[in-house]
């Protein structure tokens, strides 16, 4: 994928791009990056794929440590960016906080989204995470760890939501480099801090008013984002949901093919 760079709202903005069709916006979640999707997009047919990054996460990190970086917030600059780079309104394949990203932009401005695809989003009150509580908690003494203890830390956390460690390995390889080249700790514990329930909670009730066509896929044995918040989000959204028995967290790089059926099914569906 190529990557590319613009400025929207004064904010220098990356995204990764493929292909030529439907416009289809990729958002990651965290600790991860656009990189979550290599495996995916190349299996997405007949559409303009565009891996954006959230405003302090990634190659972005240093873009956020000034700025408000919440789920919320994120929805915010992702249409900021829409509007930069001439996208009318596209589809949607969110995971994780991204997921939360799709969810507020759909709701907020819902002419921006044609369709979604979500994949063990955060929604409701399922976020943030006991393990990712614990962080925030222990913020100034996880901001001290040196690069290789936290690096250690960061390895675990990606560990727990795989089902293929060979995957898991090289999600670590993709993704650390980005914390290391940014303070390591620092910049994880920045975003850690941003994370607040209440950005999903205050569109919770506003779920069912969105009208546009839905699929979802879930790892059944996520233990950081449960299945049963996905079956409450394809109930109110109308959505069919694929169960990925075994499948964790991290399902775009370890379950990629199921992932892309979702995004072909969709776009197929809007002609």
């Amino acid at each position: 994928m190529e990557s590319r760079t613009i400025e929207a709202d004064g904010i220098r903005m990356r995204w990764e791009e493929e292909g030529e069709g439907h416009p289809v916006v990729f958002v990651h979640g965290i600790p991860t990056t656009p990189r979550l999707w290599r495996h995916v997009i190349p299996r997405v047919r007949n559409a303009r794929c565009m891996a954006w990054e959230m405003v302090g996460y990634g190659a972005s990190i240093n873009e956020g440590w000034e700025r408000d970086i919440s789920v919320a917030r994120q929805a915010d600059y992702l249409a900021a960016w829409m509007r930069e780079v001439g996208l009318e309104s596209a589809f949607f394949v969110g995971h994780d906080l991204g997921g939360g990203v799709a969810q507020i932009l759909a709701v907020r401005r819902p002419e921006l989204v044609r369709g979604l695809v979500l994949m063990n989003s955060i929604c409701y009150d399922s976020w943030p995470i006991p393990s990712v509580k614990a962080m925030r908690m222990m913020g100034s003494g996880v901001e001290r760890m040196p690069d290789g203890v936290f690096r250690l830390v960061y390895s675990t956390f990606l560990h727990r939501g795989h089902d293929n460690s060979d995957r898991a390995k090289e999600s670590i390889a993709e993704h650390w480099p980005y914390y290391e080249a940014a303070g390591g700790a620092a910049a994880m514990v920045r975003q850690v801090r941003s994370l607040d329930v209440n950005d999903t909670l205050a569109i919770a009730d506003l779920i069912p008013n969105i009208q546009v066509p839905a699929r979802l896929v879930w790892g059944a044995a996520d233990e950081f984002q449960q299945i049963g918040y996905g079956y409450r989000l394809a109930y109110e959204l109308g959505a069919k949901i694929e169960r990925i028995e075994g499948g964790k967290h991290f399902v775009p790089e370890d379950h990629p093919e199921e992932v892309a059926a979702a995004v072909n099914d969709l776009l197929e569906g809007a002609g």
